[in-house]
């Protein structure tokens, strides 16, 4: 153990001895912002199978997510963090700049496990020159939804590239009967910006490298221009996000959507606040049994693709006590795994896939857990083993605009100026010549720090 964790230890034990004397606290607190009620009291229900098995008490202490951020600065500064934090990853590097994840700790937890049983993309995130920041634990990709069965009947390839999805909007496109696609053109929404990045992703362009803000490259994002004014073109009038594509899709006037994993038990008639309208059984699974998915989508500039992620991590942090904390999160991956997917399967892919012995164990496991709301079942049921395999496939080729740079708090304040939807929407209106809208985004977000 390194001299700064045994610092660290002493520390942290020296803050909390007046505390201990005083009542029986857990042997280590567990922060997370799972906060609902029924994900926490699933969470709850793991630490005291944890306790069962090990001995270990755990304290799971609700976080609201916005807050997490100021909270850790507070009690890094105290002395007094938690031993295991479940976080974003926009804190994994950051938080070990700043002195309050230990890397050596979460290293030896991935190594433990197998680094070859966890999705690549999500390690990749969290890697530093000394291991790994935090241990991935769950995540979800942004799916390109679409409609299979005219696909099929159309003799059109899935929608997996530009090219692809532009043929499709050629072939599809008949509105009002059915819309090529529904896309976000809301500026304010921060619908509109996931999806852009996205899409930018796909076409590898990028705002910022290594050393920071770069700018965006001509070429390729003048392809990602021209390609978001097509589906913009193929989409109704106004100012559509989430709700309209969802509800289009839904009533099976749109062949193609962009939405989140959380769409998968409302496609199928799980959720009676917004169910199927495709037919008069708002219950029926028929549309999710004529659906598609893509995650990993390729532009003419980056034929190899990206998909758009949402990551969480387990960070064991400086205060920590070091060994309980690492047996809490190896329980959490192994044995309590499909545990801890099981509190929210749909937005909680398994980013590690299995072990070493059985490399499709968490997947199966996963598929097999129930969704839905009003009515469960589980994902294993209601979509084919080759759509499970795309939708956790993504997490393989996850990406995010300076997740492998450290660039990632830049990107996000970048994302969050929604600068780039206004401009891109200038230039779907036809307000702006396409050089010009990459020179003005340019000029704006180098002024972000």
């Amino acid at each position: 153990m390194t001299i700064k964790r045994n610092l660290a230890r002493l520390m942290a034990g020296t803050a909390l001895a007046g505390l201990a004397a005083g009542s029986a606290a857990a042997d280590i607190r567990f922060w997370t912002t799972e906060e609902q009620p029924e994900r926490l009291a699933k969470q709850e229900q793991l630490a005291e199978d944890f306790e069962a098995e090990t001995g270990i008490a755990v304290e799971v202490i609700p976080v609201t997510e916005s807050d997490l951020g100021t909270r850790a600065t507070a009690a890094f500064a105290a002395g007094d963090l938690p031993d295991v934090i479940y976080h974003t990853l926009q804190y994994a590097l950051p938080w070990v700049e700043a002195g309050i994840l230990d890397v050596e700790a979460a290293t030896e937890v991935v190594e433990d496990l197998g680094p070859d049983t966890f999705a690549p993309g999500a390690l990749s995130f969290a890697e530093t020159e000394d291991g790994w920041a935090s241990v991935p634990v769950d995540g979800w990709t942004q799916m390109i939804l679409y409609r299979s069965d005219v696909f099929e009947e159309e003799g059109l390839e899935p929608p997996t590239t530009f090219e692809a999805v532009e043929s499709a909007i050629e072939a599809l496109h008949n509105p009002p009967e059915m819309f090529g696609f529904v896309a976000a053109t809301k500026v304010d929404e921060n619908f509109m910006s996931q999806v852009l990045e996205h899409v930018f992703l796909a076409n590898g362009a990028t705002p910022v490298g290594p050393d920071g803000f770069t700018g965006f490259e001509e070429e390729p994002t003048i392809e990602v221009l021209d390609f978001y004014k097509t589906i913009a073109e193929a989409s109704p009038p106004g100012e559509l996000y989430w709700d309209q594509s969802r509800t289009l899709y839904f009533a099976g006037d749109a062949a193609m959507i962009i939405w989140s994993p959380f769409i998968l038990d409302e496609l199928a008639g799980l959720r009676d606040s917004a169910p199927p309208t495709i037919n008069d059984d708002p219950t029926s699974a028929e549309l999710a049994s004529k659906t598609g998915i893509v995650t990993n989508f390729a532009g003419p500039s980056n034929p190899d693709g990206a998909a758009w992620a949402d990551l969480r991590y387990l960070g064991i942090t400086v205060d920590a006590d070091f060994d309980e904390a690492q047996q809490f999160i190896e329980y959490s991956m192994s044995t309590g795994y499909t545990e801890t997917l099981s509190i929210a399967p749909e937005g909680k892919f398994p980013v590690r896939r299995g072990t070493e012995e059985n490399p499709e164990e968490y997947v199966e496991a996963w598929s097999e857990l129930p969704v839905g709301v009003d009515r469960q079942a589980p994902l294993g049921e209601l979509y084919d083993p080759e759509m499970i395999d795309e939708i956790v496939a993504g997490l393989d080729v996850a990406q995010r605009w300076g997740g492998e740079d450290g660039q990632l708090a830049l990107a996000s304040k970048i994302v969050n100026s929604q600068v780039i939807n206004r401009v891109v929407r200038q230039y779907i209106d036809g307000n702006i010549e396409a050089a010009d809208a990459v020179a003005q985004m340019n000029e704006e977000l180098s002024a972000i720090q």
